[in-house]
């Protein structure tokens, strides 16, 4: 089943302070896709992601989420419909993994609704999907950095929303966690149809596991579509400064850019990637 919800960023204005960030930006996630959003650092991914969450209040412009603006929706009945996994989040001390998972029903609790047998199973599905159920009673900071990453994904599925946003789901992981967390978020997309929006540091990683790329610089969209379309040489050399090839990936058949140094100037005898 796919999800039918729609997000969508209409002329959004951001910034802290005096300084703007983001300046006139417009966005359509695609409903049940995996959604990858890049750019160099200060480009304005995260402040972006913290806005659709509603974490940050636009200067101007909108946030939608099936035609409302998010911005004035009841906090609970977001919680309900769109999950956050923010940038390095913070675990309490001594909370054991069943503990934080069991934090995602919170949404669905109230003063006449107390824990229940669907909180309960909701939460046991999440466990279950991210495979760290037999990890239920120990303390999260005990664990290594992929077992806590797939624990705070745990939390977000146990809020059972059709929208899932993850600010650099794979930063502070080597690159097997990185994989594993990313094949975990792909299995989550195509067995439960969940729109998933990420962003990502690697530009690799990222054209590999998206439906829709979504190239950032300076506080504006310079590409989105598919990673074929946006993943170029010429953007990457435009948005990062970055001289550089882009090859066909052997494994996958994408786009897969490779950086050229100072130190490795030599012509790559490799085919440009074809488009898909």
């Amino acid at each position: 089943m796919t999800s039918d919800h729609t997000l969508r960023v209409q002329e959004l204005t951001l910034g802290y302070g005096e300084r703007t960030v983001i300046e006139g930006l417009d966005l359509s996630v695609l409903p049940g896709k995996v959604t990858a959003i890049v750019g160099a650092n200060a480009s304005g991914k995260s402040t972006l992601l913290r806005s659709m969450s509603r974490l940050l209040t636009p200067r101007a412009g909108r946030v939608l989420l099936d035609g409302q603006q998010v911005h004035r929706m009841p906090a609970k009945h977001l919680a309900r419909l769109l999950g956050l996994l923010p940038q390095a989040p913070i675990t309490p001390e001594g909370i054991t993994v069943a503990d934080l998972v069991g934090r995602g029903r919170h949404p669905h609790q109230g003063v006449f609704s107390p824990w229940s047998r669907a909180d309960d199973d909701a939460v046991a599905a999440a466990l279950d999907a991210t495979r760290t159920a037999d990890l239920a009673d120990r303390p999260v900071d005990e664990l290594s950095g992929g077992q806590r990453q797939r624990v705070w994904i745990a939390m977000a599925l146990a809020q059972e929303t059709d929208l899932l946003l993850l600010d650099e789901p794979t930063t502070f992981l080597d690159v097997s966690h990185q994989v594993e967390v990313l094949d975990l978020l792909t299995d989550l997309n195509r067995a439960r149809g969940i729109t998933i929006v990420m962003v990502l540091h690697d530009l690799n990683l990222a054209a590999r596991y998206c439906d829709q790329l979504v190239m950032l610089a300076s506080g504006a969209v310079r590409a989105c579509g598919r990673p074929a379309e946006v993943l170029t040489e010429d953007r990457v050399q435009e948005v990062f400064g970055l001289t550089n090839r882009v090859i066909t990936d052997p494994v996958s058949g994408l786009p897969l850019m490779v950086p050229i140094g100072r130190h490795h100037g030599r012509a790559l005898e490799y085919p440009a990637a074809d488009a898909h």
